[in-house]
């Protein structure tokens, strides 16, 4: 993870040292304030407006520039985000970006443009809850009886995992075939709130995303601990699907662009968390120690 904070700190450097040039936006950064707002809604492709991307540290974190612009979220507010390597990152969304800008594909400006304006005015424990209620239909503990060979796939992948997260947590989550779904333990719900509790506001926003994306705070846990990899995760919350396409084959083109498109979502919001849970000061200590 350091090696990878030292590869965008070093690449925020280049982007804090370019030169701006001549080019003078003839529009604004983001849609007009008076356009409503929504959760993960990014706009439409449009023509890109701006030639070079910075970031600048300003009072309340790090800014983007497009060209001599500050970069504005739907809301109208600062883009400003609270570390150096998250501020890289969305710098390099934008700056990917060729001769339009497709906003569906610039999943940390969007998350960070949810968390600065949030537009469903939730707090964070309504975030928590939000999170915890997945476990009431996690896609690891709905199971099948039927047919044998996809039931024997779900223990077989599944339950390992189940496993590890009652170790780790020490709380129980349990499987059912039950259209009902397991009955969770609210010892389980209380123990993994808390555990939530623990990382930010902004955190949490790339969180619930994981966890709407995976339909599961259990992979999304075991995701977020480095106990699974991104595509281990997705490949895991896929499994009926990539079982049925084993079995009856994949229609062209459509499955595995399904596939990749989640495994993006799923890596944007996971480096989204872990960039929010970083500190920039002990980041740069521990570099300046180890250079």
């Amino acid at each position: 993870m350091w090696r990878s904070c030292l590869r965008l700190r070093d690449a925020g450097r280049r982007l804090l040292n370019r030169p701006r040039g001549s080019f003078t936006a003839s529009e604004g950064s983001g849609p007009s304030p008076s356009t409503p707002a929504r959760a993960y809604a990014p706009p439409a492709e449009r023509k890109r407006f701006y030639q070079n991307v910075s970031i600048a540290q300003g009072e309340g974190g790090f800014e983007i520039n497009l060209d001599h612009r500050k970069l504005r979220t739907p809301g109208a507010k600062i883009f400003t985000v609270p570390s150096e390597a998250l501020a890289v990152a969305v710098a390099t969304e934008w700056d990917s970006q060729q001769d339009t800008i497709r906003p569906y594909t610039m999943h940390l400006t969007t998350l960070c443009n949810t968390a600065l304006d949030n537009p469903t005015q939730r707090d964070k424990d309504q975030l928590i809850r939000a999170a915890v209620k997945f476990l009431d239909t996690d896609t690891i503990c709905y199971r099948v009886e039927e047919p044998e060979a996809l039931a024997e796939l779900q223990r077989r992948e599944w339950d390992p995992v189940a496993e590890w997260a009652e170790r780790r947590y020490s709380v129980e989550i349990g499987s059912s075939t039950s259209i009902l779904g397991p009955s969770i333990p609210a010892r389980t719900r209380e123990v993994l709130a808390s555990h939530l509790a623990s990382y930010s506001m902004w955190a949490l926003q790339g969180i619930e995303f994981v966890v709407t994306q995976l339909k599961s705070i259990v992979l999304t846990l075991g995701l977020l601990d480095r106990h699974l990899t991104v595509e281990q995760a997705v490949l895991l919350s896929r499994l009926e699907e990539e079982y049925q396409i084993q079995k009856w084959g994949s229609i062209e083109w459509a499955h595995d662009y399904e596939r990749q498109e989640l495994r993006a979502r799923t890596a944007a919001g996971t480096l989204f968390v872990h960039l929010c849970s970083e500190s920039t000061t002990v980041k740069h200590k521990l570099l300046q120690a180890s250079g």
